[in-house]
């Protein structure tokens, strides 16, 4: 579910800004206008519905709301190091949404230490091939 939900916002997201445009106390916008409250709500939702489908309704739901919450910390990490949205950030970008979703679902689903190290392995790779298919299909301008 995790996967799916941060993927969703690319095709499904818009909307006003999850920040509502608002800056902390550097000046600097809380999030960025990339995030967005039609991204966040879709990636939720679409976390919500790939755990229903696999009988697990409560963790979908969970890892759909730690991707968003792992992505919106990243970016919120990204803004205060002078980044701007679309800039990478190695480690944080590919690794952000997946630890903050693990960490949320935790409590009740805990995956072997073999499957942690190999998605910690492989969600780099996976990132950075969808994220060029996001690029050739048009819907992000940048890896």
């Amino acid at each position: 579910p995790a996967y799916f939900a941060n993927a969703a916002p690319v095709v499904l997201g818009g909307g006003p800004p999850l920040d509502g445009g608002r800056t902390w106390r550097d000046g600097k916008p809380l999030l960025g206008s990339n995030k967005t409250l039609g991204g966040f709500i879709s990636g939720v939702l679409v976390g919500t519905l790939v755990g229903a489908a696999q009988g697990r309704t409560l963790a979908g739901f969970l890892m759909g709301l730690g991707s968003m919450l792992g992505d919106a910390m990243g970016s919120f990490i990204k803004r205060r190091l002078d980044l701007k949205p679309g800039d990478q950030a190695p480690g944080l970008d590919q690794l952000g949404f997946l630890l903050v979703a693990l960490m949320l679902v935790y409590p009740m689903e805990r995956p072997d230490s073999d499957v942690l190290l190999t998605a910690v392995l492989i969600t780099p790779l996976v990132h950075v091939a969808t994220n060029a298919v996001a690029v050739l299909l048009g819907l992000k301008r940048w890896l």
